[in-house]
């Protein structure tokens, strides 16, 4: 009896409306993925080939954070007006068009502002995207957002990889950029529309809530995952965008061997992102986040003291695997504070976001066009200890989820 009742269980979950909606958030996810990857791992060529100062780098990758961060709410009135779907499937476009622009530019000018043009799309991605794994992770009624995180980094490795190749093979950056973008459109392809079964109603309407909770009260309530948040992506900033540089500079590594460290750290969040769901239904998330904070502070002393790029990969990848569950936790447990506002929630979310980026992004660039990488590596690793005071805030969020 047992054999087909399971048979009849499997069917039932191939057959449910949540499955369409999972696959579409995970490959949107991925998307972003692969064209965030590619852009970290050209650094150093797009520097090389555009006569591109080390000041004039930093101040791209920081122009890339501020255009994201009005690319979210951007996202948000185009959510409003054109529906998700519409919004993810158009960012996801707009990105692989800006890495093409990038590869192919005529000069400084103009790659200036395709960066711009692909931090507009990566934060349409961010809002529109995070939006749908709410909503999916809230009708599975259990922990699921680490897994679209897990395709994300998933998608980052195989860009980094590629990008190593290409190098190796000797490849322009142009080049690598266009395949780069063919594999973001190819993705973007697959974005299939769905419906996802209606929402239950709510004990308080949205409207009774109204503007009080959405307001200064909301702000207070999303604090302490903003700050984890903001803290989590000074790490992703340092690491992802300055990665492939510290090693081909600081460590004095070749251009085909350097984006190996991105290529570690996404294998490092992989792994970690793949077992956090199944962890945090296991010992809760208070004490993923407190395991999490002090794996990643002794990888990043580890990344600021490698006396050789192996050492640094491996500590790249040990980052990877303490920051991985820290995003995600943070995303679904904001995005469960208002049920009914997840993209207004979430958009607001975005500006804890991106001030990491840019701190990250500029602090690590300054120090490491004045020849002090490894401080950008060794300051980091001192602040996220500050995450161990947040991790009480999580306890809730994750019963309430657990009761949905």
């Amino acid at each position: 009896m047992t054999a087909p009742l399971q048979t009849a269980s499997r069917r039932t979950v191939r057959r449910s409306p949540l499955a369409p909606a999972r696959r579409v958030a995970a490959t949107v996810f991925a998307a972003q993925g692969t064209a965030v990857a590619a852009v970290s791992t050209t650094v150093p060529a797009v520097k090389e080939r555009f006569g591109l100062s080390p000041q004039l780098m930093t101040v791209l990758v920081v122009a890339v954070a501020l255009s994201a961060g009005v690319g979210s709410f951007v996202g948000l009135g185009v959510i409003r007006r054109l529906g998700l779907m519409a919004a993810m499937r158009a960012a996801v476009v707009a990105s692989a068009v800006a890495l093409l622009l990038i590869g192919w530019a005529p000069g400084q000018a103009a790659v200036a502002v395709s960066y711009c043009l692909f931090g507009l799309a990566l934060g349409c991605i961010d809002v529109s995207a995070n939006t749908r794994a709410a909503a999916v992770e809230r009708h599975y009624g259990r922990s699921v957002f680490a897994s679209f995180y897990a395709a994300w980094s998933t998608a980052g490795v195989a860009a980094a990889l590629l990008t190593a190749s290409a190098a190796h093979l000797g490849w322009g950056v142009e080049y690598t950029l266009t395949a780069q973008a063919a594999l973001v459109l190819v993705l973007a392809l697959t974005i299939r529309s769905h419906v996802l079964p209606v929402d239950p109603p709510s004990p308080v309407s949205d409207q009774a809530a109204g503007a009080s909770e959405l307001g200064r009260g909301l702000w207070a309530r999303l604090a302490p995952f903003g700050l984890v948040l903001l803290v989590a992506y000074v790490i992703d900033s340092t690491v992802s965008s300055w990665s492939t540089l510290y090693l081909h500079q600081t460590l004095d590594t070749a251009l085909s061997v350097a984006p190996l460290a991105y290529a570690a750290y996404q294998v490092g969040t992989v792994t970690g992102r793949a077992g956090a769901d199944r962890l945090v239904r296991r010992i809760g998330p208070a004490a993923v986040i407190r395991a999490a904070t002090l794996l990643t502070a002794a990888a990043l002393v580890g990344l600021a003291a490698a006396p050789a790029w192996p050492y640094a990969i491996l500590a790249a990848a040990c980052t990877g695997l303490g920051v991985s569950a820290l995003v995600p936790l943070c995303l679904a447990s904001a995005g469960r504070l208002r049920p009914g506002a997840t993209e207004t929630v979430l958009a607001r979310m975005n500006v804890f976001n991106y001030i990491g980026v840019l701190a990250g992004g500029a602090a690590s660039g300054t120090l490491g066009s004045t020849g002090h990488f490894r401080l950008a590596y060794a300051i980091p690793a001192g602040l996220v200890l500050t995450l161990l005071a947040t991790a009480r805030f999580f306890n809730h969020p994750a019963r309430a989820a657990g009761r949905a």
